[in-house]
């Protein structure tokens, strides 16, 4: 009796190999994840503002679920700030190279752009608005955003200070309060632009002093 050819077996009473397991995804990095949702939030904010930010669109753009954001921001605002934050830091990064009038000039004039260029402005505004009427967001607001940038600005002038280009009775602090405040103040109540003029005459006036 002759061997039965394996073409003779009909297809479907043939053994099939054993398939071969397909490799999961697996689950993300927690700050692979975070990033992603934080750079969704920064482009929508810097398109369409703080209304474009709610936990649904953003679970939706990001595809990053309700339950993960929650976890991770406690209201629409915070999250609002937190991405806001990480879209401008690249442009507001406060430079250090010797010269406390170059760098104070660079920075301010970073900041001016932002506010006046972009939408940045107009997003910053209205997060400060909101903070009014939302504790989380006023928390996270001097947690995440306001608290840092006078950190990195007071570190930038004790340097300066070491270096006698600022005196060290001069309470930096308040310093901060001058330079930015002022920035801050046109634009909550824009009686007078914010113009990189404005920004060289507050710190001609801060560092020869007006009297």
């Amino acid at each position: 009796m002759s061997q039965t050819k394996e073409n003779d077996v009909p297809a479907e009473t043939r053994a099939e190999p054993p398939a071969t397991p397909r490799r999961g995804r697996g689950r993300r990095p927690a700050d692979e994840v975070r990033a992603d949702v934080l750079r969704t939030v920064g482009e929508l904010l810097l398109r369409e503002g703080m209304a474009a930010v709610t936990f649904d669109g953003i679970a939706r753009a990001s595809g990053v679920s309700k339950t993960t954001i929650y976890k991770w921001w406690p209201s629409a605002g915070a999250l609002a700030l937190d991405g806001y934050f990480h879209a401008v830091e690249p442009m507001l990064a406060f430079e250090d190279t010797g010269d406390i009038r170059a760098d104070l000039t660079h920075q301010l004039h970073s900041f001016a752009r932002v506010m006046t260029q972009t939408a940045g402005g107009r997003v910053l505004t209205e997060i400060i608005g909101r903070a009014q009427s939302d504790a989380d967001l006023a928390r996270a607001y001097r947690e995440l955003y306001s608290s840092e940038r006078r950190r990195l600005a007071v570190a930038r002038m004790q340097k300066a200070v070491e270096a006698g280009q600022i005196r060290g009775d001069v309470d930096l602090q308040v310093l901060v309060d001058q330079l930015w405040g002022a920035v801050y103040h046109r634009l909550l109540i824009p009686d007078e632009p914010v113009t990189e003029a404005f920004v060289d005459a507050l710190i001609d006036n801060l560092l020869r002093g007006i009297q």
